[in-house]
């Protein structure tokens, strides 16, 4: 449970630091209430998170040794993309990232007409699903879900996209001048890496 727990946190809290649904978090939050902008990217990261857990689960009654195998090479392929990307990356990636959600929330269709607290909460919501969908910490809260505690992966996943968000609403802005993107992608292929090898030490299932 603790393992669990632990390896939800780390993988989601850092990988999800400077990531999109962090800007979209931020930019909305300059915009409207943060608490209600807080309530809706929360309550989008816990939806995905707990559908990510149960793939994770519904993958898990398949045979161990294939989904041992996808596991490792998930962890580390990932990881290896990630060493590459920061390798390769500009020193204007954060702004890329910020015009990307700036991008995504002026192309929605979704606006907090009136003032509206649902209103706020729905354009959050949405935009930060649609944002999530597909991203890396998904897979990743996948690959955990299958082969460790559901529940301590969910808890733990569901806390670092808390936090993330939480850092995002309050103190957006003043965070991201002082993150290094490539810093934050090479620390999150190292994890992905260590991972893949953790979860090659463990052994081939019977």
């Amino acid at each position: 449970m603790f393992a669990a727990f632990t390896s939800g946190f780390l993988l989601v809290g850092i990988s999800e630091l400077g990531d999109k649904t962090f800007f979209i978090a931020m930019l909305l939050a300059m915009r409207h209430s943060r608490r209600l902008v807080f309530l809706g990217v929360v309550m989008a990261l816990a939806v995905m998170t707990i559908l990510s857990v149960l793939m994770g689960q519904v993958i898990s009654l398949l045979p161990k040794y294939p989904i041992y195998l996808a596991e490792i090479t998930l962890f580390i392929g990932f990881g290896l993309k990630l060493l590459y990307d920061a390798w390769r990356m500009s020193p204007k990636a954060t702004c890329e990232e910020v015009a990307e959600a700036e991008e995504a929330i002026e192309q929605s269709t979704l606006e907090a007409k009136a003032g509206t607290n649902w209103g706020v909460v729905l354009e959050a919501f949405i935009l930060t699903f649609v944002g999530e969908w597909g991203d890396r910490t998904q897979f990743a809260t996948i690959a955990l879900a299958a082969s460790y505690n559901p529940w301590g992966v969910t808890i733990g996943a569901i806390a670092g996209h808390t936090v993330c968000a939480a850092i995002a609403v309050i103190g957006g802005r003043l965070v991201a001048g002082h993150i290094s993107e490539r810093t934050v992608t090479a620390l999150g292929g190292s994890l992905f890496i260590i991972f893949g090898v953790l979860a090659a030490l463990e052994g081939i299932p019977k």
